[in-house]
């Protein structure tokens, strides 16, 4: 299992601070990617700039396969930010397509709506067991990537929590709510670090341009709306 689909299933299965957006999803999902290829030596980080180096990751994992295939390998290289962006496009949807191709999701027609009526949760495996595992016991990238995305504390993994999916994954916070979030981990040398620090703000900046959007359609709103 790799890290971006150990970060799903607790999206699914860990109850959350604040719904979870597709789009913030999506960045922590390419952060996971980026962390798993910096485990596997298939890129380092040189500043904020991700520098691929002439190995492969050893995996058979085909969406990381496919990140380390879209890595820009001309310099002056890309930067973390932008990778999160420009691969975060849409992968949430990638990662649940994945895992139900996999069996490791399942739809329950019951419930809050989801995608159309379909209600997602994890089904019971060892991949799901792996990710409980780590989020259990503190793994450090995981509950920053999981941080980052309003998924906090030890509540334990539940049908509660995965019957909030339609919400979680509603990619909209209520017009004008001001969501509080842990501090982005301190950048520094380290690359993790570098990375996480980058899917904070990229998950901040997400989220600025969801208010500043309520604020706009809430004053066009009041234009029409008339004295």
């Amino acid at each position: 299992m790799t890290t971006a689909k150990d970060l799903f299933i607790v999206a699914l299965d860990v109850e959350p601070s604040r719904p979870v957006g597709q789009g913030d999803l999506s960045l922590a999902l390419a952060g996971a990617e980026l962390i798993d290829l910096l485990g596997g030596r298939a890129v380092d980080i040189d500043g904020d700039r991700i520098v691929p180096t002439a190995g492969q990751p050893a995996t058979d994992d085909a969406l990381l396969g496919e990140a380390a295939s879209l890595l820009d390998r001309d310099a002056p290289y890309e930067r973390v930010e932008d990778w999160l962006w420009r691969r975060g496009r849409d992968l949430s949807q990638a990662y649940q397509s994945a895992l139900v191709e996999a069996g490791l999701l399942t739809e329950h027609r019951r419930g809050r709506l989801s995608l159309g009526t379909a209600r997602m949760e994890p089904a019971d495996s060892p991949e799901r067991q792996h990710a409980l595992s780590r989020w259990t016991s503190h793994d450090p990238v995981l509950d920053a990537l999981a941080a980052a995305v309003g998924i906090h504390g030890e509540k334990a993994f539940g049908e509660d929590a995965s019957a909030r999916y339609g919400e979680e994954m509603s990619g909209e916070e209520a017009p004008g709510e001001d969501v509080a979030r842990e501090e982005a981990p301190a950048g520094g040398d380290d690359p993790e670090t570098t990375v996480l620090a980058a899917v904070h703000d990229a998950v901040m900046e997400l989220e600025a341009v969801r208010q500043r959007r309520a604020i706009e359609n809430a004053a066009f709103a009041n234009v029409w709306r008339g004295p």
